[in-house]
């Protein structure tokens, strides 16, 4: 892992409080249809809200929510939202949700008090997701937020559950036939 990895400098995108994951995130389709295949869901991702919001992120841009966002312990848009290159910034979202956005390798921070009210759409800013250390170079705001854990930096980087999983069977076949 180096630490330009956990590291983005762009776009700000904001959105709102109570953002469900269902028809807002990702639509209702793909994720009962259980569509998993990035190049599939990023067209979709956030349409409910903004048509066309894979057009205009590069990687490096970061989501900028208020409360419970992505309300649902779906993944669908957070696959997207990965495959993208986003960050995402949150002042509160579920458990379920944080628990699913970090299971498919998304750098995420779920507790990010007054996020929203120190960022407008379009600002440019930047996070460090392994120290918290937040700035907003448009309004020459900076701030520091809890990070996501040491702990988890190795799960997140392997890509989540899938990739963490990969390495662990791919040691345990290691071990298995050196003794």
């Amino acid at each position: 892992m180096s630490a330009q990895d956990w590291h983005f400098r762009g776009r700000c995108f904001k959105f709102g409080d109570d953002i469900p994951h269902a028809n807002k995130v990702i639509p209702q389709w793909a994720i009962s249809g259980r569509h998993f295949n990035p190049d599939e869901l990023i067209p979709h991702l956030f349409e409910g809200l903004r048509p066309g919001f894979h057009k205009e992120v590069k990687p490096g841009d970061v989501i900028v929510t208020g409360e419970n966002f992505g309300m649902g312990p779906k993944m669908n848009g957070y696959i997207a939202m990965q495959a993208l290159g986003l960050g995402l910034m949150c002042e509160s979202m579920p458990f379920l949700a944080y628990r699913a956005a970090l299971g498919v390798g998304l750098k995420v921070l779920n507790t990010c008090e007054g996020i929203t009210k120190i960022t407008a759409q379009d600002d440019e800013v930047e996070i460090d997701f392994a120290s918290g250390h937040f700035i907003n170079h448009t309004q020459n705001i900076e701030e520091f937020y809890r990070p996501v854990p040491q702990i988890l930096h190795e799960f997140v980087d392997l890509g989540g559950s899938k990739g963490w999983l990969e390495k662990w069977n791919k040691e345990k076949k290691a071990a298995r036939a050196s003794g």
